[in-house]
């Protein structure tokens, strides 16, 4: 199994959002060393002094400095907030930064009302997925220089490094998006933190409704992975500890408090008790928000999800309330899958 991370960028208790990039740094060199295969980081708005991952275009280009091999890439850019040639010029100078190792994750989501007036971003459009897909394309027909030339934009050039072009992602949280990934021949992320019961339908409406892109930069066969919220520790009881942060952060979320990660002694307080360790085998409907255990268990885990959905790779996002306790897991992580490091 492949195995890659996707990071938020969390403000430690007490730090700051240069502490927050600088355990990022931290996180993409250890993955590069580690083995990984890709390393995204995300886009958040509006809470930037619990999550600093705001603007991932910034922090790519400082990752692309500080790391070697590894995949970089977003998790996800919002088109909904953007121009098609805006974000295509921004993935273009990013591999003009580390060439041939991009990866253009694109999505869309909408913030509170206030962060979406101050982007300047319609909140109701009229046909949503249409206007997505579209995005999409044009995002894909810039990077890849593919409009015909009879075409407005033909003419219009972004920053190349003469490797091969950043690879679009499309990447969703529903069946809607991964039925826009198929149509248009793109490979395919599933948030399975954000939405763990759609990962089965949302995958395989992904591969019903794929078909081989007319696009420059999209996919003969379907291409699909899916990012799980897990925690890895010595022992199963030890992560499920460490998974509380996690399951507290969501019941926050549930009560519409957004972005907060308790530290671990908070978190446990919050539930009441330490969570059961996850089961080292689940129900065969069973995907929980989130998962834990040890190298061995959590290792077998990954592997029933990812034959669940016939991925051959899966991301790892994780709440962890020390960033010591996410460097741990994530190199426990990578010993149980039995990832090649350097």
């Amino acid at each position: 199994m492949k195995l890659s991370a996707v990071d938020l960028s969390p403000v430690p208790h007490g730090g700051t959002a240069a502490d927050a990039y600088a355990n990022t740094v931290a996180a993409a060199q250890q993955a590069e060393r580690l083995g990984y295969s890709r390393f995204w980081v995300a886009e958040h708005h509006g809470m930037a002094d619990r999550l600093a991952g705001t603007t991932p275009e910034t922090l790519l280009g400082h990752l692309a400095a500080e790391t070697e091999s590894i995949r970089l890439g977003s998790g996800a850019v919002l088109l909904n907030h953007y121009s098609p040639f805006k974000i295509a010029e921004l993935f273009g100078s990013l591999d003009a930064l580390a060439p041939g190792r991009i990866d253009a994750g694109l999505g869309r989501a909408n913030g509170s009302p206030a962060v979406d007036r101050a982007l300047g971003t319609e909140r109701r459009v009229e046909n949503p997925d249409e206007d997505h897909a579209e995005k999409l394309e044009a995002v894909v027909n810039h990077l890849y220089d593919d409009y015909p030339a009879e075409h407005a934009y033909a003419d219009l050039e972004i920053p190349r490094s003469g490797a091969e072009p950043p690879v679009p992602w499309a990447l969703g949280s529903s069946p809607s998006s991964a039925a826009i990934a198929g149509e248009l021949g793109l490979p395919y992320c599933f948030a399975a933190f954000i939405r763990p019961g759609f990962a089965v339908r949302a995958v395989e409406t992904y591969r019903d409704r794929f078909r081989a892109s007319r696009l420059a930069g999209g996919v003969d066969e379907p291409r699909a992975t899916v990012a799980v919220n897990a925690v890895c520790a010595e022992t199963d009881h030890d992560a499920a500890r460490l998974r509380a942060v996690a399951e507290a952060s969501y019941r926050r979320m549930q009560r519409g408090v957004v972005g907060t990660h308790p530290t671990v002694e908070e978190a446990i307080e919050e539930l009441g008790e330490v969570p059961d360790p996850t089961p080292a085998t689940l129900d065969a409907d069973e995907w929980p928000r989130a998962i834990s255990g040890s190298p061995e268990t959590l290792a077998g885990l990954l592997d029933q999800l990812a034959d669940r959905v016939g991925v051959a790779e899966v991301m790892i996002q994780h709440v962890v309330g020390d960033h010591e306790d996410a460097l741990r897991s994530h190199e426990l992580l990578a010993q149980g899958v039995g990832l090649d490091g350097r």
